[in-house]
């Protein structure tokens, strides 16, 4: 019986290893999963830029094409304070953003927020 018991915590101290193994592996694969990402938004951006400044609205190749389009404007918070209260959100005090944005889109004037000016987006589809 101890025999049997003593190859049951060897197989849970094998498994525990392996365990200890994974989780770093996955530590170092997400840290991977990071970087491929913000290089992907990099070389993006570095299309959106390069087709914004040479005036190219579409970029057709065998397997994808990329478009610019004009963007949508964002809220640009200027002066906090001068919001008025109807766009406080009735919890801790916080800007009711996408009401202010709903109506500065339809056109209102509200003190203290404006709309920026728009960047143009990078749309890729692939085929």
């Amino acid at each position: 019986m101890h025999e049997i018991l003593a190859a049951i915590v060897r197989a849970a101290l094998a498994d525990e290893a392996l365990a200890t193994g994974l989780k770093s592996r996955i530590a170092e694969m997400q840290e991977r999963l990071e970087r491929l990402q913000e290089r992907a938004t990099k070389r993006r951006q570095v299309v959106k830029d390069t087709m914004v400044e040479l005036d190219l609205k579409k970029l057709t190749a065998p397997d994808f094409s990329a478009s610019i389009r004009p963007g949508m404007p964002a809220l640009l918070v200027i002066d906090e304070a001068a919001v008025p209260s109807i766009y406080w959100e009735p919890r801790e005090p916080r800007l009711d953003r996408q009401g202010l944005l709903a109506e500065l889109k339809q056109g209102a004037e509200i003190t203290g927020v404006t709309l920026s000016n728009p960047e143009p987006v990078l749309s890729v589809r692939t085929k």
